[in-house]
């Protein structure tokens, strides 16, 4: 148990977007909040359900079941990632499992939950999705998985157990479906976890086919990712994972496309080259088990990201940040300063682990002009360095740094907000920044 609580807390940071993937994603204006469910049906294992519906919702909407990291929980997972986000800007549900155990840790181990309808997690986690498509019109050829360590186990272990429900699967360092077993109640596995438990494609795949006896309908499309540098759940277990999924498909583990869509950044795809290939896996060089999860690049891969609420949006406070044009309103005044004085106030909010935290910073003008083009400027604390952001770009990464905005936020109308936030490892204090200057006018702090 000491292993798995390792794995807990190291896969604790593990849930931020990467700066390049999220500098596309625009934080629309939501009054959409995550709401606990209860009674939802089968629970054999007293897990607790959250369900995050977007003001405007898809005439049919996709629905992304995201599973947490050991020592996390939905809420969490909802707070510190940005498939939430993205399921505003395209109209899909997100369900979010939350564990009750101590460990925090789904169990992916137990023969139980690695049986079709065997109970434990996966049975409750069936319930949360049930739950929901009978309440709301979810397309049922758009049902996808997505998690991180635990959760992206997990994931393997649905898609798996599932095969007839969910579509798709994205796992953040996660490991083949069944490589966690045990069968003396532990929840570790450390041959798996040490990348020790190397099959052939066959014997992995049957493992899959097993679960479900029978079955003969289509198989789910599997993304995976994972970190050179992996300690907890060592890297061996990104190839098994190939491994498996090729042959569940029927497919060579030779890749038929292979790029880099980032610096050190290795993605394959096989059984086809386009962007929603059957098993499409990224190497991410150097990069350890608390590895940025790019929540965008998974919608991308689900096909989520082509389909968007075609309700009007809302007409009461138009926000600065919602797409489509990228182009500042041609009456915004032109100069990027706002009144002096008090013309920003910024809202900061920290949520600090034992190597890392995630900063989310609100700006909002309280001048009487529109701001057109904006920089933030303040000073991390000693220590503190930023490893990734969104919705701006940050330079340096430490001490005084100024964050400045993309292309969809420029524009900040008077009494208006801008969100934007970033991950940072720290040495020990995560103390926020003590002042802020917008435009070189200092900020009032809310």
């Amino acid at each position: 148990m000491k292993n798995a609580i390792r794995l807990c807390c190291a896969a604790l940071a593990a849930v931020i977007l990467t700066a390049l993937a999220a500098l596309s994603i625009p934080a629309p204006a939501s009054a959409a909040t995550l709401t606990e469910v209860t009674n939802f049906g089968t629970n054999p294992s007293n897990l607790r359900m959250y369900l995050y519906v977007p003001d405007r919702l898809a005439p049919r909407p996709g629905l992304l079941v995201a599973v947490h990291y050991c020592t996390g929980t939905g809420p969490a997972l909802h707070s510190g990632t940005q498939f939430a986000a993205l399921a505003d800007r395209y109209g899909y549900l997100v369900v979010y499992p939350s564990v009750t155990r101590s460990s925090q840790c789904f169990d992916v181990s137990s023969p139980q939950a690695l049986r079709r309808g065997g109970g434990s997690d996966p049975v409750g986690i069936m319930s949360m999705v049930d739950h929901v498509r009978q309440r709301y019109p979810v397309d049922p050829t758009r049902i996808f998985a997505t998690g991180v360590s635990s959760g992206a186990m997990m994931t393997n272990v649905l898609l798996g157990l599932y095969p007839d429900v969910f579509a798709a699967g994205a796992a953040f360092s996660g490991v083949p479906f069944g490589c966690f077993a045990t069968s003396n109640g532990s929840e570790w596995n450390s041959e798996c976890a040490n990348g020790q438990l190397v099959r052939t494609p066959q014997q992995w795949g049957d493992l899959v086919r097993n679960a479900y006896p029978g079955y003969s309908g289509p198989r789910p499309r599997m993304q995976t990712w994972h970190g050179t540098n992996d300690d907890v759940l060592r890297y061996p277990n990104f190839g098994e994972q190939i491994k498996q999924w090729t042959n569940v498909h029927g497919l060579s583990q030779t890749p038929t496309f292979t790029d880099s869509p980032q610096a050190g950044y290795t993605r394959t795809r096989y059984g086809g080259s386009g962007g929603q290939a059957p098993v499409e896996a990224i190497s991410m060089q150097g990069v350890s088990h608390n590895l940025p999860v790019d929540a965008a690049q998974a919608i991308r891969f689900f096909g989520l990201d082509t389909t968007a609420p075609t309700s009007p949006p809302p007409t009461s406070t138009p926000s600065p940040t919602v797409p489509p044009t990228p182009t500042p309103s041609p009456t915004l005044p032109p100069t990027p300063t706002p009144p002096p004085g008090t013309g920003c106030r910024i809202g900061y909010a920290v949520n600090a682990w034992n190597t890392g935290l995630t900063a989310s910073v609100t700006i909002t003008n309280t001048g009487a002009t529109a701001v057109n083009g904006w920089s933030l400027a303040f000073t991390l604390p000693t220590g503190q360095r930023i490893t990734g952001g969104w919705n701006a770009t940050y330079s340096p990464t430490s001490g005084a740094v100024t964050a400045r905005n993309v292309s969809y936020n420029a524009a900040i109308a008077p009494g208006g907000s801008v969100t934007i936030g970033f991950q940072a490892d720290h040495g020990g204090n995560a103390a926020a920044p003590t002042a802020f200057t917008l435009n070189a006018v200092p900020c009032s702090l809310a």
